[in-house]
């Protein structure tokens, strides 16, 4: 996706109207961090709740990141064909009703088809912000617009599960769980009046291309991939979970044949021959996957190995590691100028020392680990986190050609919920399925760090096919 920058539309705007529109779009990015991050504390509820057992857990993180990942970049597409306007208001209506529908849920299949729904229509809305920003801020102005993001996402990611930890535990009028999709009715009905009073029309172009075939065989690939699986740690690997997986790589392949050759593909071929870039690509997807499955155990690990409710996982394992993210990001910045692809890998030793940290922790207490050792054990995983993850978007497109660039970044954000929802799966599968017959949730959580230690450790040897400096910042 590119953002067209108009002089002419930017003039017209008064200053006023043009922050209360940035307070717009910053709303509808914390609606979409809050939904995406609020299961990672209340999936052990939900799951109780509706009797949905360990597959439930799984669909609920994994399924909102699949939609939101394939249709990304097709979202910031529509927003260019149709009007960036246009499309964030179905978005953001879209998103709401899907959230309703989420708190109305009554058995596990209503709640997964929900989540997908709300993943779908959050793709449809969050690629727009930019462009909408982009239009109304002159481009002296970007810069200072675009810092407010920091500290605004910042504040939902720390406050995100302190927030979904407190609705559940207090169980306004009964609602349990279901409050915190509830809320958006308030939340995502503000956004809805207020981004039809201030978003200015644009009438997009009809001339753009969307390749509704490639995201198609994407998302067949990753449902099918997923389905076998969480169904293969639920229900045992039969052949039917096997074959769902091998179905998948067979979408896979034909999806990237797709984007050889369509005339407008969703990741462009001149990309993937850079090996910098593609090199990224698979780190992206490598360390996104194990750090998102890192935070789903840990929150299991903390509600049904040490009974900790969720108020109390919310303060002591999520809000630590959301505050090291806000913290090293903010550092991270200021940096990467000066050390490229190094920071990359001092964040991932920091990773994997937090992880390891954590795992001798977990070895030599098990379910009498205390507070003292989970809380610093977290801030560290959530510094390596937030080390890497803007920085290994600037370095991955440090020597892509500037006319490539919006369409790398772009492949890069899909391919973070992808990994998302990857990672939700498949660590997922790996703690439950260590669950074995007399073995108890330490166990569990003791293979599990292992794992993510040992991928983290494998992505120190991909940060070396990286460019050596990042993009130039401009804002």
């Amino acid at each position: 996706m590119t953002t067209t920058i108009n002089p002419a539309t930017a003039g017209v705007i008064s200053p006023a109207r043009r922050w209360a529109i940035l307070g717009v779009v910053l709303a509808a990015a914390v609606l979409d961090l809050l939904d995406a991050t609020i299961t990672n504390i209340a999936a052990p509820t939900i799951a109780a709740d509706l009797h949905g057992g360990t597959a439930l857990v799984q669909w609920l993180g994994a399924g909102y990141a699949l939609a939101l990942g394939v249709l990304l970049v097709v979202g910031g597409r529509l927003g260019d064909k149709y009007g960036r306007r246009r499309l964030f208001l179905i978005g953001i209506t879209g998103f709401t009703l899907a959230s309703v529908g989420c708190g109305l849920a009554f058995d596990p299949a209503s709640i997964i088809v929900a989540r997908l729904v709300q993943g779908a229509f959050g793709a449809l809305l969050i690629p727009q912000g930019f462009g909408i920003l982009g239009a109304v801020f002159p481009r002296e102005q970007l810069g200072k617009a675009f810092s407010a993001f920091a500290p605004g996402m910042g504040l939902a990611a720390v406050g995100g599960p302190i927030l979904a930890g407190f609705l559940i535990d207090a169980n306004l009028l009964g609602l349990s769980w279901r409050s915190m999709f509830l809320i958006n009715i308030v939340l995502g009905g503000a956004a809805i009046l207020a981004a039809l009073r201030l978003l200015p029309a644009d009438d997009g172009d009809t001339g753009v291309s969307i390749d509704g075939l490639g995201s198609a065989l994407l998302g067949m690939a990753m449902l099918t991939l997923l389905f076998g699986l969480i169904d293969g740690s639920g229900n045992g690997w039969s052949t039917w979970p096997l074959v769902c997986i091998i179905v998948g790589a067979l979408f896979f392949a034909a999806f990237g044949r797709r984007q050889v050759t369509a005339d407008n593909p969703l990741i462009q071929p001149s990309l993937l021959r850079n090996r910098g870039f593609t090199s990224g690509l698979i780190l992206g997807i490598v360390f996104f996957a194990a750090v998102s499955g890192l935070l789903y155990v840990v929150s299991l690990f903390l509600q049904n190995g040490l009974h900790y409710s969720p108020m109390r996982t919310a303060v002591v394992g999520m809000a630590p590691i959301a505050a090291g993210i806000v913290i090293a990001s903010i550092a991270a910045f200021r940096l990467i100028a000066k050390l490229g692809r190094t920071l990359i890998f001092i964040g991932l030793l920091i990773t994997l020392a937090g992880t390891l940290e954590l795992l001798a922790a977990v070895h030599a207490a098990g379910a009498s680990i205390g507070t003292a050792q989970l809380v610093p054990a977290a801030l560290v995983i959530g510094l390596g986190m937030g080390t890497c993850f803007g920085t290994v978007y600037d370095v991955t497109i440090g020597d892509v050609d500037a006319a490539e660039a919006g369409s790398g970044s772009g492949s890069l954000s899909a391919v973070q919920q992808l990994a998302n929802a990857i990672g939700a799966a498949a660590v997922t599968t790996v703690y439950f399925h260590a669950l074995s017959p007399g073995a108890d949730q330490a166990h569990a959580m003791t293979v599990s760090l292992l794992v993510v230690a040992a991928v983290t450790l494998a992505s120190c040897c991909l940060v070396w096919l990286l460019p050596r400096r990042a993009r130039p910042q401009h804002h």
